[in-house]
């Protein structure tokens, strides 16, 4: 998994870092159970504080994608949509659609991004599992 920051974005450093986490396990790179760098190390590679790094390892663990331990570290857990989730990924959808359309984004070239989007994860969804 090759993870970017860009230090010059608005978008804070540990969210750059939890989207990326999140994008890889969508797209099948990070699989249950795959290890997650140690926090030290990526911070070292970025040089960046340990503890943004830890933000974002632990947003990642409050949303139910990775579990952490002192001698495991982060490890990605089973797919499992825990409860509040929906409701969480609808608001954030509903904010984002609403940008698009205050942006004048047609609905259909909305649509199919979305779309896009979806196809590029990998094609096994978490209802498709045993």
């Amino acid at each position: 998994m090759i993870l970017n920051v860009d230090l010059a974005s608005e978008v804070p450093i540990y969210q750059q870092l939890r989207d990326q986490i999140v994008e890889a396990i969508a797209e099948g790179e990070l699989s249950e159970g795959s290890s997650l760098p140690a926090t030290r190390t990526l911070a070292a590679d970025f040089g960046i504080n340990f503890h943004t790094v830890n933000k974002a390892y632990d947003l990642l663990r409050q949303q139910g994608l990775v579990r952490l331990n002192r001698k495991t570290g982060a490890v990605v857990t089973p797919v499992v949509a825990h409860p509040p989730f929906p409701a969480e990924w609808t608001a954030r959808a509903r904010t984002l659609l609403a940008e698009a359309v205050a942006r004048g984004l047609p609905a259909d070239e909305v649509l199919q991004s979305c779309q896009s989007i979806l196809d590029s994860f990998r094609t096994t969804q978490p209802e498709d599992m045993p």
